[in-house]
Parts: C-alpha cells; sequence; structure tokens
C-alpha cells in the first residue's frame, strides 16, 4: 500500500488504513497531527529530551506501528475514538497481550512504545501521566531484572544506613582543626561558600529527612510518584499509618490507609518538628523537598535511594536496585507475613480486579506484618 507526502514522516506512516476505519474526516486530521507530533518528538527529543538526544528511526518506526496497534485496540474495546488515552488503558491492553499467544520479548515490545507514548506526554505535554504497569514484560534474551528487590538483611542494612548518611559530629565535640575538615565537606555537600558555614548547617547534616523518607518507603512500599506527592496531612503518627486520599492516590480510586512501624512514626515525628524550622516549608503541604525547593520526582528520589545504598555498601554495580526494589520487597514479605490480601492493601494495588479478592485485610494485620520485616 502506499501512502502520501502528507501521511508521512521521514517514510513513518502517520494514519494507517487500518486506523483510518476507524475515523471520520476530523478525527483522521487529529489523529494525524497527534501522530506528526509525536513522532517529531521521538525522532528528536524521545530517549533523552535533557540531553536533546532521539530514538533511532527504526526504533521510532518500529513504535510508532506498535502504538497504533495500541490505539485501535482502545477504540475497539470503547466503540469510538479516543485521543487521550489513560494509563487504565495501558494496564488494559497489557491484560489483554497477558492473553495473546506472543513471545515474551515482543510484548515487552509494546509495553516500551505505550512507555514512550506517556513519557511525551510528560515531557512534552506537562501531563502528569507516571505509569508503573500492573503486568511487567520483560526480553528474556537479557539479563536485565526491572523488579530486583531488597532481602531481608538489605532492608536492614538500607534503614540503618538511612540514620547515619550525612551525618556530622556534634559541632563542639571536635577540635578546631578537625571543625574546619568538617566544614569543607558540608560546604561541598551544601554547595555555599565554607566561610560561610553555621551552626545551621551543622544542625541541618543531621536532618532526619532522608531518614524518614527511607523508612517511610520501606515501610509503605512508596512508588516515586508516591514520594512526590506525599503531604504533611498523609501523616498520623499518633495511629502509626499514612492516610493517603482517594484524589492524591495513584490511580484516584481508594482512600488508603497505610501501616508504619512505631520506629518509623518516631522518625516521622522528629522529622515533622524538624520541617518546621525549615522557612522553605512555610505554607507548603509537601512531606519532603529537595534543597532547591521542589518536590521529589523519581529521579531525585533515585538519588536519595542510590546515596544511602551506597552508604549501605548494597552491590549496585552488580544488581539492579532501584527505588522499586523497595516497593516490590516491602509486597513480597508482607505478603509472606500476612497474606495476599494485607499485601495488596499494604501496597495500595491498583487492578479492581484484583484488589476485590483481597477484601478481608486490616490495618491492625498490616500493622503486624510490617512490624515482623525489617
Amino acid at each position: 500500500m502506499t501512502y502520501s507526502s502528507e501521511n508521512k514522516v521521514d517514510g513513518i506512516v502517520l494514519v494507517t488504513d487500518d486506523a483510518k476505519e476507524y475515523l471520520n474526516p476530523r478525527q483522521e486530521v487529529t489523529y494525524r497531527e497527534h501522530r506528526r507530533n509525536l513522532v517529531e518528538w521521538m525522532l528528536a527529543l524521545g530517549k533523552n529530551p535533557d540531553k536533546a538526544q532521539g530514538y533511532s528511526h527504526s526504533t521510532t518506526k518500529n513504535r510508532m506501528n506498535r502504538l497504533d496497534l495500541f490505539y485501535r485496540f482502545v477504540w475497539n474495546r470503547k466503540g469510538r475514538f479516543v485521543q487521550d488515552l489513560t494509563t487504565d488503558d495501558a494496564d488494559d491492553w497489557m491484560r489483554h497481550l497477558a492473553t495473546e499467544d506472543m513471545k515474551e520479548s515482543t510484548k515487552n515490545h509494546y509495553q516500551k512504545a505505550a512507555k514512550t507514548l506517556f513519557k511525551w506526554k510528560r515531557e512534552a505535554r506537562n501531563k502528569n501521566t507516571e505509569w508503573e504497569p500492573e503486568i511487567q514484560y520483560s526480553d528474556p534474551s537479557t539479563t536485565y531484572t526491572p523488579r530486583d528487590y531488597l532481602t531481608k538483611d538489605d532492608r536492614r542494612k538500607l534503614r540503618e544506613a538511612a540514620m547515619s548518611y550525612g551525618s556530622v559530629p556534634h559541632y563542639n565535640s571536635v577540635t578546631p582543626s578537625e571543625r574546619d575538615r568538617w566544614k569543607t565537606y558540608l560546604s561541598q555537600r551544601l554547595q555555599k561558600p565554607k566561610d560561610e558555614i553555621t551552626m545551621k548547617d551543622w544542625e541541618k547534616a543531621n536532618s532526619f529527612k532522608y531518614t524518614s523518607m527511607i523508612h517511610v518507603a520501606l515501610d509503605a512500599g512508596l512508588r516515586p510518584i508516591e514520594i512526590k506527592r506525599s503531604n504533611v496531612h498523609w501523616v498520623d503518627t499518633e495511629n502509626g499509618v499514612l492516610r493517603i486520599p482517594r484524589e492524591e492516590s495513584s490511580k484516584n480510586r481508594e482512600n488508603w490507609i497505610v501501616a508504619l512501624k512505631e520506629e518509623t512514626s518516631q522518625i516521622l515525628k522528629r522529622w515533622l518538628d524538624e520541617r518546621e524550622t525549615r522557612e522553605k516549608y512555610d505554607g507548603r503541604d509537601a512531606l519532603w523537598l529537595t534543597m532547591y525547593g521542589n518536590r521529589y520526582n523519581k529521579d531525585s528520589f533515585r538519588d536519595v535511594f542510590r546515596k544511602v545504598a551506597k552508604e549501605a555498601n548494597l552491590d549496585l554495580e552488580n544488581r539492579d536496585l532501584t527505588p522499586y526494589s523497595i516497593r516490590h520487597s516491602t509486597a513480597t514479605y508482607v505478603a509472606e507475613e500476612e497474606g495476599l490480601a494485607v499485601a495488596a492493601q499494604q501496597c495500595r494495588h491498583k487492578s479492581k480486579r484484583t484488589t476485590e479478592k483481597y477484601e478481608h485485610s486490616s490495618t491492625t494485620r498490616q500493622q503486624d506484618a510490617v512490624n515482623n520485616i525489617d
């Protein structure tokens, strides 16, 4: 079949004949421009927007073909044209692929294509489209394990490292020469001139921010997007829980009550007291902010995770440990301790069909579970 030049970008077809069967003339025009914007972004910026690196022509062409299948799948399911696909649509597609007789690597390619679509929406359209697929497909021809999880010993080491990372001795407990060396260290760490380092900076170095962030993530199995959205009003230290409102939860489906260890609640109390003294938090509900006053995103939280993991001497070279390793391990060990129902509640499972199976969970059992794992 042949396509007109206006229906191509560098030979990549924008509206296929199969897609046209679903579209009226006006819809075809909007879909073509939608696809044009996407393919141009993929070729110019898609691989690494920060460094203006695009995907190769072959990668772009293949992913655009797979995305055309994704759109047609949704149109067929909904019986109408939809241009703004959602993460729910993507999860629905992944569940459909699970029933198809095809290689795991092929399903992985379809999943990558969908991830690229949501990446474009975030980067080029400023939409909040973080997608953690319910079903993860991987390429069995590689050794990459996207959901490598922390062992119980790793979790213990990470908690201990979060307590010690970046700490400095008390100002009055060191000699003048030692104090000078510590000021040099703080100057580099805080990115300010050495002669401007004050007692307040000394106190900040022993902050409970990273400690609370890592401990809460370990208990609650927080996703990076949940670290970003975490607010002070979620925290109920008296009852040892996080209360996540439906409108602020990952999928806007449930009001979640998530259990915390008693130790974590105490650390959070210390952080909230400390937070009150930090000017950049004035009038803000964000539980944690970066040194630049921004909420943590997946990249800045990954930096925190890696710093603390290095402090814990975890093997970051030969193991694929990421912030999601925390979540995976929490779900795994809570399930071992108290079963899938409690794990589903504690980790805020997104699938309605799956969560409906776990209706007998309770906060008390969740509390028992997190107190029994490291």
